[in-house]
């Protein structure tokens, strides 16, 4: 049992709502992990759409549907919301209140030292980074510390995040008393899965992806299209298997082992065609998406289910906050906040 009487230790893991749907590389990268991790620890799944904000301000009213479509996804792939807490941030008001507390321990240059900074400001052409922007980490740090999360799945580009979660935690407890655990990043080591066009990055505004809730024709057009070994002109030159897209997808979700390495074997001998391969990847990869468009659809057709999930998750998130929240006020000294709960409406 932890210091704090849970049994299980906790994640808190989550996700912008840039877009309305997940592709493989979210699928490889994040969701078949967070599918399994459901069963081995206490899980807060966020959609934060108030991070959303720290790069765009425009067009948001299609966030809703966004994170409609989302947790469909989740459900879809298996994340079953029985075992795992998902909530919305911008309806957990006090994690505000928490993160303004945590400004208070940082200061502006170790805020700027945060290498994923000059990177987004690059990436956006933006001229300065807004103090949205900047407190981003630190808001992230409350989303983590509020529900006492021991470990966040990340990718390596968001350990710096972590590292400066750490040092809030250990800061508030050295300053005040011993509130919050020191979290713990868990990187993947699931390799990234390109795009279609062999580009590293994928995306929707790429149109190199293809979504879990693509339809079987759909999956055939975009693998047809599929970049492969660029120096094979026919199919009775050996080609390259290293780095080629097709056969990355075919290792990532091709159920047939067998299949995949005699077609390797025949590839570098030019004994086979890139038509073949990717008429057998189409036939693999409609394999693995079927089940997934069928929950999809079956979920999708149970009305106000999304809604009611939302609202369960994000009143069990609430219920933690604001008792974190007491307990740090209570470390600090400002017990005078507490005849707030009632203004709220909460507990």
């Amino acid at each position: 049992m932890l210091r704090d009487g849970r049994v299980r230790k906790r994640i808190l893991t989550g996700d912008r709502p840039t877009s309305d749907a997940f592709h493989l590389g979210n699928y490889v990268g994040t969701l078949a992990n967070r599918v399994r991790l459901q069963d081995q620890y206490e899980t807060f799944l966020l959609l934060a759409d108030l991070h959303l904000l720290t790069t765009r301000t425009s067009d948001l009213e299609e966030v809703g549907h966004n994170i409609h479509e989302l947790v469909l996804d989740y459900l879809s792939v298996g994340i079953d919301h029985n075992k795992t807490t998902i909530y919305l941030q911008s309806l957990v008001p006090e994690v505000l209140e928490l993160a303004w507390i945590f400004m208070s321990l940082v200061s502006v240059p170790r805020a700027q030292r945060i290498p994923s900074l000059k990177e987004v400001v690059r990436d956006l052409k933006l001229d300065t980074a807004s103090m949205a922007l900047l407190s981003y980490p630190i808001l992230q740090a409350a989303d983590i510390l509020m529900v006492k999360g021991d470990l966040v799945p990340v990718g390596k580009d968001q350990l710096s995040h972590i590292e400066l979660t750490r040092e809030i935690a250990r800061r508030f407890n050295d300053t005040f008393a011993p509130v919050f655990p020191v979290p713990e990043g868990l990187v993947g080591t699931v390799p990234t899965l390109p795009g279609t066009d062999g580009q590293a990055k994928m995306g929707k505004s790429l149109g190199n992806a293809i979504f879990l809730r693509d339809d079987a024709e759909t999956v055939k057009r975009k693998v047809m299209s599929m970049y492969t070994d660029p120096k094979r002109i026919r199919a009775d030159i050996p080609g390259r298997i290293q780095g080629n897209p097709v056969f990355i997808y075919h290792d990532a979700f091709n159920d047939d082992r067998a299949e995949v390495e005699d077609l390797k074997a025949r590839y570098r001998k030019g004994k086979v065609g890139d038509v073949e391969v990717k008429q057998k990847l189409i036939a693999a990869l409609n394999r693995f998406l079927e089940p997934i468009r069928e929950r999809r659809a079956r979920f999708a057709a149970e009305k106000g289910l999304v809604e009611a999930i939302l609202s369960g998750g994000t009143a069990k998130a609430r219920d933690e906050c604001l008792q974190t929240l007491s307990e740090a006020r209570e470390a600090m000294g400002l017990t005078y906040f507490r005849g707030r709960h009632d203004v709220l409406g909460a507990k």
